[in-house]
């Protein structure tokens, strides 16, 4: 294998995460919805109700919105990124952190 390569293992890591995480209980598709207040209360929903997060609600929230844009990287569709950009906002909102 090539320095610097991966083992596909190893490049699925990050979907793992997203679809395996215990620390939020996050509804199907919530990042693929158009609506960034809604995704905002789908993801405040899940923080502020799950038993496994290590982190306070609104951290957790975000962090769960930021990994999901991050790992997604060049594959997020332009207008995608905007939504969940937006989505961050809302949450702030929500939490009172604005």
């Amino acid at each position: 294998m090539a320095k610097g390569s991966k083992t596909p293992a190893s490049r699925k890591w990050s979907a793992k995460v997203t679809h395996e995480s215990h620390a939020l209980d996050l509804e199907e598709g919530v990042f693929t919805w158009r609506d960034p207040k809604r995704i905002a209360l789908s993801l405040k929903k899940s923080a502020d109700t799950s038993k496994h997060r290590k982190a306070p609600p609104f951290r957790s929230a975000m962090s769960m919105l930021v990994f999901y844009i991050n790992r997604a990287g060049k594959n997020l569709d332009k207008d995608q990124k905007r939504i969940l950009e937006k989505a961050k906002d809302e949450l702030r909102k929500l939490y009172y952190k604005v």
